[in-house]
C-alpha cells in the first residue's frame, strides 16, 4: 500500500454501468484511491505495469481477452491482489471461493461489495505480499487443465440464487446469448452461451445434438428417423429435441451404434 495508506484500485470491466457501480460504491470511502479504469484485458494488462494498483476489481469475460489472459501475463511477476466479478462463469464461481481473494457474482448489493471491500482492506493493511498470487495462479492452472467438469449451476430466478445440480439437468437449449436449462417441468434461463456451457460439461454425460440443444445421455428414451437425415430426440419426461445431421457423429459415438 502507498504512504498515504490509501488503497490504489483498478476497475476492469468491458460494461460502462458495471464500472460505474463499483467506482461510485468506492468513491466516498477515504481509504480508496481509483487509478484506473480499463474496458477490456489489454488495457488492463498495460495498466497495471504502469500504475501498479493494490486492488483490481476484474470481470472475468470479456470480449477477446479475459480475466485469465490478464493473469496470464503476470505469471512471472507480483499480482496486486485480485476480486473477480462474474455473471455467469460457473466453474470460477466455485474456484474463486477456494482461490481468490474473493468474488462478486452480478447483479451484487452494496452488503455484498462492502463485504469484499472489508476483506480486502484487511488483507492489503496487514501486507500479506508473500502469498498473494500463489492461490490465483494455482486457480489458472486447475482452469488451463480442463480436466474438471462443473458439479452444480447457479441458478438466479424470482429474486433468489440456488444451485441446481448437473445431474438433475434434462437437456439445455440456446436462447440468443443465453440458455434455457431444463429440469423435468420446470426451467430456468441463464446468462451463458451455449457452447461456453457445453465446454464445462462431462462429455460421457452431456451430448451436442444440435446448434441449439445438449441433451442429458442418460435422459434419451427413444429416437425417431425424421427428414434429411434427422431425427426427433424423445426424452423420458416426453419433451423432443431434433437431432441434426451435423451432430448425428456424436450420438452414434455415444451409443455405439450408427444411426
Amino acid at each position: 500500500m502507498t504512504d498515504s495508506n490509501r488503497i490504489r484500485v483498478m476497475i476492469v470491466d468491458d460494461e460502462p454501468l458495471a464500472r460505474g457501480m463499483v467506482r461510485e460504491m468506492l468513491e466516498h470511502d477515504s481509504e480508496a484511491e481509483i487509478v484506473g479504469e480499463c474496458s477490456n484485458g489489454r488495457e488492463a494488462i498495460s495498466a497495471i505495469k504502469t500504475l501498479a494498483p493494490d486492488l483490481v476489481f476484474l470481470d472475468v469475460q470479456m470480449p477477446e481477452f479475459g480475466a485469465f489472459d490478464v493473469l496470464e501475463a503476470f505469471k512471472d511477476q507480483d499480482l496486486p491482489r485480485v476480486i473477480f466479478v462474474t455473471a455467469y462463469d460457473q466453474y470460477a464461481v466455485r474456484a474463486f471461493e477456494v482461490h481468490a481473494l474473493d468474488y462478486l457474482l452480478k447483479p451484487f448489493d452494496r452488503e455484498r461489495f462492502m463485504t469484499a471491500w472489508e476483506r480486502a482492506k484487511i488483507h492489503i493493511s496487514k501486507e500479506q505480499f508473500d502469498r498473494r498470487d500463489q492461490h490465483i495462479m494455482s486457480l489458472l492452472e486447475e482452469l488451463k487443465a480442463g480436466t474438471r467438469h462443473i458439479e452444480r449451476l447457479v441458478v438466479k430466478t424470482a429474486g433468489r440464487v440456488f444451485f441446481l445440480d448437473i445431474s438433475d439437468i434434462d437437456c439445455i437449449e440456446a436462447e440468443g446469448n443465453y440458455v434455457r436449462v431444463h429440469n423435468g417441468p420446470r426451467s430456468y434461463l441463464l446468462r451463458e452461451t451455449i457452447s461456453g456451457l457445453e465446454s464445462q460439461l462431462d462429455p460421457k454425460k452431456f451430448l451436442r445434438i444440435h446448434r441449439s440443444a445438449i441433451v442429458k445421455i442418460d435422459k434419451i428414451k427413444e429416437l425417431q428417423p425424421w427428414f434429411h437425415g434427422e431425427y426427433h430426440v424423445i426424452l423420458e419426461g416426453g419433451k423432443q429435441l431434433t437431432l441434426s445431421r451435423n451432430y448425428r457423429s456424436n450420438l452414434q459415438e455415444a451409443v455405439g451404434n450408427s444411426l
